[in-house]
This record gives structure tokens, sequence and C-alpha cells, in this order.
């Protein structure tokens, strides 16, 4: 009897302290502004996609107190398309982030983070009358941003990515050059710690 009383006690001590400890999983959700670089390398003049805000959900999991993994999630986002201030036509975009973070935990009543990764961007729907793009583009992404506790569970968060995409672009089905986006996304929203 006295060991399973024992048994007993040993088992609610550990399962106090497992309840005790941080949940590996946030959620945050940010309003972001996306301010696209048009560095573009096509003799299309003037050719580039419009600045825009976008919603934004991320799915952080942490592996310990200094490194996470955040999975960076929108919907298709319609882009417009202008050539000499003239419309040319929309496409959507529906660009995945996936970065591995280092959170610096020794500041007293916030916690910034750098974080580095990869973009995989789905182009779809592309409606720019004689030209084209490809249907995709892979490129790396960087991050920086802070998180400031307001509850146990509940932060504000303000990030800063830098994100590679680009897509070759057709005229009449022939190479005409390469359209690079480059955004730089500046986003503030709230994260909500499991």
């Amino acid at each position: 009897m006295k060991k399973i009383i024992v048994a007993a006690a040993v088992g609610m001590l550990v399962a106090g302290q497992v309840a005790a400890q941080e949940s590996p999983w946030l959620v945050r959700a940010r309003a972001v502004n996306m301010h696209m670089t048009n560095n573009n390398a096509t003799p299309v003049a003037g050719l580039g996609v419009q600045n825009k805000a976008i919603p934004e959900v991320d799915i952080s999991y942490y592996f310990n107190k200094n490194v996470s993994a955040e999975l960076i999630l929108t919907v298709p986002q319609q882009m417009k398309v202008v050539a000499a201030a003239s419309d040319v036509g929309t496409f959507k975009a529906l660009p995945p982030t996936l970065t591995a973070q280092y959170h610096f935990t020794d500041f007293s009543g916030y916690t910034p983070y750098v974080g580095a990764g990869l973009n995989f961007t789905k182009i779809t729907k592309v409606s720019l009358g004689t030209y084209g793009l490809d249907n995709h583009s892979y490129g790396f992404a960087l991050q920086a941003g802070v998180d400031v506790p307001l509850t146990k569970q509940l932060s504000f968060n303000f990030d800063v990515k830098k994100v590679q995409i680009q897509s070759d672009v057709y005229a009449s089905g022939a190479k005409a050059g390469t359209l690079k986006l480059d955004p730089t996304l500046v986003g503030v929203g709230v994260g909500y710690r499991f």
C-alpha cells in the first residue's frame, strides 16, 4: 500500500511540473505591409508589382527557450502589376515561409530574435495580357523581431522580414527578363503561447 501511495505522489509531482512548463507552441496573427523592391532585370520598362498590406498567421514550435521554428502563412494574395504607371494586370501569389529562429532571453521585459529560412511562392491566375510568369519561386528569407509579453500567454510582436521572390517574365512565349520582387515585410501583431 505504501508503494502505491509513494508512486501516486511521485506521479502527481511529475504531472504538476509538466503542467507548469511552457507549451512549445506559439501562434501569432500579424498585419503586414509588403513593400516590393522591384529590382528588375527586364527590358519591359517600369514593370513592377505594387505594395500592399496582407494578413499573416504564424505557427512557432520552441525546441528550447532559445531556438524555434516558425511557419509563416497567409491566404493567396492578388498582386497588381504595373508598367510605366499603367496597369498591366494581376496574378495570385501564395508565399509560405519557414524560418529557424534564435531568441535572446537575457533581456527584461522583451525578447528579441533573429531568423533565417526558405520561401516558396506559388504563382497562379496570371492575367497579364501578352506577358507570362513562372508558376513558382524559391528564395531565402531573413527575419528579425521582438516579442513583448503582455500576460503569461499573450504577447505583442513586431517583425521585419526580407524575402527573395522572383519570376522570369515571358512576352508572347519568349523570355523577356526577370521580375525580382524581393519584398520587405514589416508586421505587427499578437502572439498566444498555448
